[in-house]
């Protein structure tokens, strides 16, 4: 593959001028059975180069292990870039954002009660240190220098909006380098953090959605030498629970992009397709209130979350074609949808009936952490015996970041970090009655300083002012699903329950299962996990990628942490609700 090089103000591909356009695709929000086709559309849309993060948290889920396989082959995809004729700008971070759980950044690190993250701390260094070693070597026969796709690699991200240590983002690229990364590096900030987060003699690049002359305009004086680019165009948005779903016009945001490639710079669309948060892997935002990102990752992008083209796509296949060639293959039409209705789950497991097929306690004085735990996602339990009995008010320092709250077994209220919440009144019937917290961890903050977001029920347990000890702590990652003692039969379930069934399907298909009537959980299809639904919204329905079905018998089961429907259906539709849009 050709080789870029910095030339004074331009790109240059093998001596050639160079423009870089490229589109946000992140392998890891992607069913890898489709990362091929993705790719492709991605080419006929009019693009040169795809863009994608590394998230460190599954590639390196606990210290001593490493993944680069199945859904994680990340050289497989890089490979599969290079045969669609697509250059790829590679970000591995350690920190990515991303509206990912943790900005990426693996839980384990918040086992230490001291570590302070993306810093010179010792123990933060020697983390990354590890990773880079592990993920950096089997990646540089991709590097363009080497015949391969990756054209020019990330140092840290948006590192301005959070600190200012040139010595943190010139340790990182001294360690890329170290490790064989011999191409361009580049750093990415919004204009008002350029001065903070750029490092010298790194390209430095900007972010921004609109205003393109203004914020070139603002590279420009930071660096009055080198090509412009725009990391990160933001044509879509991402959504939180209890929001609405954020779109962009896609005319308005064609004449935006028309704006920025008029003015000669490169550009990477942030999202070209934006994908799916899959399982627990969402993050949040905490700005004086903690707010956690929906499954969905649809970014209201030229791809939806199905991989189908939007307006969107097409109005900027459009605007590339004045600045740059245009495949003349016609653009790609919707893929075929598969309906199944009132599928009905007609097995219950209650949760609380099979704790030691999802679970091992584990015994402490005050709660412990999910961290502490050597947990990264799902759910912890705590119990612990009440020692008086009457009304009462129970106390907790920090709920991270729901919990429901039962006495012998009875639900008796929520507490919600989203809502402030850390006190409830309940009636205690009798004395060593058993209180039960369920808290599940919603999302890790992915950007500012409340990264250091360590989940489960922090600090201390107060009934009557006085402090509750003796716990004993579940960890229920809910990675298998496998032992669950399933029963028949229609009576209701009180509590927290998994529901299953199954459903024909003929040839396997794109759909969209939808939960009327169900409240709060999360879906499985064939052991594959869909991610989070919540009757709070926006979100209405989860994306079911065609490769997770099978021809044939198929399973679902939903957990429901609340009541369960009525009638205990739920339905496969062609197409997707994520939510009302802003008027």
């Amino acid at each position: 593959m050709p080789v870029l090089q910095i030339e004074g103000d331009e790109f240059t591909l093998d001596g050639e001028p160079f423009r870089i356009i490229s589109g946000g695709l992140h392998y890891f929000r992607i069913h890898p059975a489709l990362w091929a086709d993705r790719l492709r559309k991605a080419r006929l849309m009019g693009l040169n180069t795809v863009e994608t993060y590394v998230p460190w948290n599954l590639h390196q889920p606990r210290p001593d292990a490493f993944r680069l396989d199945a859904e994680l082959d990340l050289p497989a995809f890089l490979t599969l870039a290079a045969a669609e004729g697509l250059h790829v700008l590679l970000r591995p971070g350690p920190y990515i954002c991303a509206e990912w759980d943790g900005g990426g950044l693996p839980s384990w690190l918040l086992a230490d009660p001291g570590i302070r993250l993306r810093s010179q701390d010792p123990a933060y260094l020697t983390a990354v240190e590890g990773y880079f070693t592990h993920l950096i070597p089997p990646l540089v026969d991709q590097l363009a220098t080497h015949g391969g796709p990756v054209l020019a690699v990330q140092v840290e991200n948006e590192y301005g909006a959070y600190d200012g240590d040139t010595a943190h983002l010139a340790h990182l690229a001294d360690l890329l380098r170290h490790l064989g990364v011999d191409v361009p590096l580049f750093t990415c900030d919004q204009p008002t953090d350029l001065e903070r987060g750029a490092l010298p003699g790194t390209l430095a690049t900007a972010n921004f959605g609109s205003h393109s002359g203004r914020g070139l305009a603002t590279l420009r004086a930071h660096q009055p030498v080198g090509p412009l680019m725009c990391t990160e165009f933001w044509n879509g948005w991402f959504d939180r629970w209890g929001g609405h779903h954020v779109v962009r016009d896609p005319a308005q945001a064609a004449l935006e992009l028309d704006d920025l490639l008029s003015t000669g710079a490169s550009v990477n669309l942030y999202m070209f397709h934006g994908g799916t948060n899959f399982g627990f892997t969402n993050g949040a935002n905490d700005k004086h209130t903690y707010r956690p990102t929906i499954t969905s990752y649809d970014y209201d992008a030229p791809l939806d979350e199905s991989g189908d083209p939007t307006e969107k796509f097409e109005a900027f296949r459009k605007v590339i074609a004045k600045y740059a060639p245009v495949p003349a293959e016609p653009a790609p039409g919707c893929g075929t949808k598969l309906a199944v209705p009132a599928v009905a789950l007609i097995e219950s497991a209650p949760l609380f009936d099979n704790l030691p097929f999802l679970g091992a306690p584990a015994p402490s004085e005050q709660p412990l952490t999910m961290e502490q735990l050597g947990q990264d996602f799902g759910f912890v339990l705590y119990e612990t015996a009440l020692p008086t009995e009457g009304p009462a008010l129970l106390e907790v320092e920090e709920v991270r970041d729901r919990a429901q709250v039962f006495v012998d077994g009875q639900p008796v209220g929520v507490l919600e970090r989203e809502n402030h919440e850390s006190a409830i009144a309940l009636t205690v019937p009798r004395e060593g009655s058993v209180l039960r917290l369920l808290v599940e961890n919603q999302g890790r903050v992915n950007y500012g300083p409340g990264m250091h977001d360590r989940k489960g029920l922090l600090g201390k347990v107060h009934l009557n002012g006085a402090e509750l000890t003796g716990w004993t702590n579940r960890p229920l990652p809910l990675t298998s699903l496998t032992g669950l003692a399933f029963t028949g039969g229609a009576e209701p379930v009180v509590g927290p329950a998994f529901h299953r069934g199954s459903f024909e399907v003929g040839t396997p298909a794109d759909s969209f299962v939808h939960l009327p009537g169900w409240a709060k959980g999360n879906v499985w299809v064939n052991g594959f996990h869909l991610g989070r639904f919540w009757s709070r919204g926006p979100q209405r329905s989860l994306y079911v990628p065609a490769p997770v079905l099978r021809p044939g018998e198929n399973e679902i089961t939903v957990l429901e942490l609340h009541a369960a429907h009525r009638s205990r259906t739920v339905d496969l539709r062609e197409t997707p609700d994520l939510g009302p849009t802003e008027e």
